[in-house]
């Protein structure tokens, strides 16, 4: 089954929206701030349950294009999770997540993480399959949709010069 055969999904069907995660003091790093792999395994269960929402099938992370940590979450603060279908592809799908650090008692929030992921939907025998094409609703979606196939070009460009890079050195 092609994509285009494939009826186009929203992003709001299968988006997350502010999944909270209270810090406790055994979230801490040695640096006394939030531990990133508490946060990065968040991230990644959020954007595979984003990833079977929209396809409908069992998905499997593909690779992390990036994980930005822009500022530190303290012991107290309130973790706000979202994350969203950026676009698809033929096989595979960008998910994007971010987080925001809240106080409680103050209601002061900072964005502390971004990130994209790439995942794809698996048949039943574990082979990559067609997913559904995004429908961008908003301006916003639209953003991250072109957005999303910079990153991708990106990707497939530095595969692509590590391979060359590769065989010249056999």
């Amino acid at each position: 089954m092609s994509q285009s055969t494939l009826t186009p999904r929203p992003v709001s069907a299968s988006a997350i929206r502010g999944h909270v995660y209270k810090v406790f003091p055994n979230d801490m790093n040695a640096h006394r701030t939030v531990f990133g792999g508490l946060v990065m395994s968040t991230i990644d269960r959020l954007a595979l349950v984003v990833a079977e929402r929209h396809s409908g099938r069992v998905c499997v992370t593909v690779s992390v294009d990036a994980m930005h940590f822009l500022a530190p979450a303290a012991d107290g603060d309130t973790l706000i999770y979202a994350a969203s279908v950026n676009r698809a592809w033929r096989t595979s799908m960008e998910i994007g997540a971010r987080v925001v650090a809240e106080n409680s008692y103050t209601g002061e929030s900072r964005h502390i993480v971004s990130a994209y992921l790439t995942f794809v939907a698996l048949d039943e025998h574990n082979r990559a399959i067609d997913v559904p094409p995004v429908l961008p609703e908003t301006d916003i979606e639209l953003q991250r949709y072109d957005e999303a196939e910079v990153r991708r070009a990106l990707r497939l460009e530095h595969a692509e010069r590590l391979t060359a890079m590769r065989e010249t050195r056999r």
